[in-house]
């Protein structure tokens, strides 16, 4: 393995944008100096004065001097090919072995320096978060690996230890992403971010890690995207320009709010997802890589062959109204902070594992989590994995919960066999309604349950309830124009999803 090198954080203050983009670290000895820097609230002229480091760092570019991007948010990863092989640098790491990402395939130095880098991101998360477990900690090094191909681009090729690497990031507010900057500072980046309508909330070891740049007063700022030149992208390696080019046409390659839930073939102009009132309409339909899984934890629960299923009780639907406590109502905000949608969602793990849809998150900076008899709103980021094909999505909050049972059953479901449904329809808490199961469609691959609970707008992520109380299928669409012709992701597809959360 390669000699390791040593990075030096911050050993010269920041005074001003202008300062952090001119000022180059020292390398001697197998040691680079880096910075990290976290710039609060905006100047009189902090548009103009970004807009003119663009251009000059264009410039620079171009005259081969340095590399400069600046980020205005990082993508999902959606490619099963991209995922089969971040899943075995994943591998390598767990083996304590040099990493790499796809435009730094070969460089020894350089995987030693990644392997290193995510070692020490990946132990700050761990300190940071409490019950991390291994499928979390996968999801988060595969993320960091694929944001670093995606930022860092073609310049990787070219990579070295005394390179002059400069990245501005806008509106850093989760935690993860945070520590994926501070990454960068470890393999020979300069990274400041533009915490311009405020400053990341967590604890105060993550906050020290970055220095402080005052600008001025938080508010927000209208910033154009950056594009480099087209001789100098700073996306993914070329060989998958082609992929990359149906991957922004499907709505998943920078710009995660833009993910849609699946709809039927040959129906685009009745099919709506579910969802809260005010909600623009979102039902176009992303073209799906076939993907059939993102991050699949890798250690199931066990499930014994030979122990006979008990058999339960059919409830009244008073008793099946009461597991209305095990269904929240999920508040979505942007990166302002400003509410864009309410959804719902299904608790399946009692370490705060919640069920919901893949298109209820995708558009969310963070979200607020309400439950049934308890006051207290809980606040998480976390996305702890994802599946735009599938549209489901499991988030974390710091809570103890009491999970529904997803169903197991070897009898298959069948039509006009009576179901609940609950979720927030219009944002109304946790509305109950019953119908039955009307047919079983498949759409885009995805097996759905067609069923006629009444739902509307808002319902989405919400639980489909067979007559034991058991979860049978998480709402995800409907037709505008039908009457109760609703649709469900159903159990099979779930319980492979959340295996490993549940308890």
């Amino acid at each position: 393995m390669a000699r390791k090198i040593t990075y030096r954080h911050n050993i010269m203050s920041i005074g001003s944008l202008e300062s952090f983009l001119s000022i180059k670290g020292g390398y001697n000895g197998d040691r680079r100096d880096v910075y990290f820097v976290r710039a609060l609230g905006c100047g009189p002229d902090t548009e103009y004065k970004i807009s003119a480091i663009d251009k000059k760092m264009a410039d620079e570019m171009r005259n081969k001097r340095l590399f400069y991007t600046r980020v205005k948010s990082l993508p999902r990863l959606t490619s099963r090919t991209d995922m089969d092989f971040y899943e075995k640098q994943f591998k390598a790491f767990q083996a304590k072995k040099e990493i790499f990402v796809q435009n730094q395939e070969g460089d020894g130095r350089f995987g030693s320096a990644l392997s290193a880098a995510c070692l020490e991101a990946a132990d700050r998360y761990r300190n940071l978060k409490k019950n991390i477990t291994e499928s979390i900690e996968k999801n988060f090094i595969i993320k960091l690996l694929y944001w670093t191909d995606c930022v860092l681009g073609t310049s990787l090729a070219e990579w070295n230890e005394r390179g002059c690497y400069k990245i501005l990031a806008e509106d850093v507010q989760k935690e993860q992403e945070y520590l994926f900057y501070y990454m960068l500072t470890l393999i020979g980046c300069d990274v400041l971010l533009l915490e311009y309508r405020k400053d990341i909330e967590t604890a105060a070891e993550i906050k020290g890690l970055s220095k402080v740049l005052e600008l001025g007063e938080f508010r927000s700022l209208a910033l154009p995207e950056y594009r480099a030149d087209e001789n100098e992208k700073s996306g993914i390696n070329p060989r998958r320009e082609s992929e990359e080019t149906e991957m922004r046409q499907a709505g998943c390659l920078q710009q995660p709010e833009r993910i849609h839930p699946v709809k039927p073939v040959n129906q685009p102009e009745r099919i709506c997802p579910t969802k809260p009132v005010n909600q623009p309409e979102r039902i176009r339909p992303a073209k799906p890589i076939q993907q059939p899984e993102r991050i699949r934890p890798t250690k199931p629960v066990q499930q014994p062959e030979n122990c006979p299923r008990p058999q339960l009780t059919e409830k009244s639907f008073e008793e099946l109204a009461r597991l209305a406590s095990s269904i929240v109502m999920i508040a979505v905000y942007d990166r302002k902070g400003s509410p864009v949608a309410t959804g719902s969602g299904i608790m399946i793990g009692r370490a705060g594992y919640i069920l919901t849809n893949n298109h209820v998150t995708a558009g969310g900076c963070f979200f607020d989590v309400r439950i049934e008899d308890d006051e207290k709103v809980y606040r998480t980021n976390e996305i702890i994995k994802y599946n735009s094909v599938l549209d489901l999505a499991v988030i974390r909050i710091d809570r103890c919960l009491e999970p529904l049972p997803i169903y197991r059953g070897k009898k298959s479901l069948v039509r006009g066999q009576k179901v609940v449904a609950i979720g927030s329809p219009l944002g109304l808490f946790n509305s109950v309604s019953d119908g039955i199961i009307s047919g079983f469609r498949k759409i885009d691959s995805v097996n759905m349950i067609q069923f006629t609970a009444p739902i509307s707008h808002g319902s989405s992520g919400g639980a489909v309830l067979n007559m034991q109380g058991e979860v049978i299928g998480i709402s995800t669409a409907g037709f505008d124009e039908g009457q109760n012709i609703n649709l469900a992701v159903n159990y099979e597809d779930i319980g492979l999803f959340v295996r490993g959360f549940t308890d």
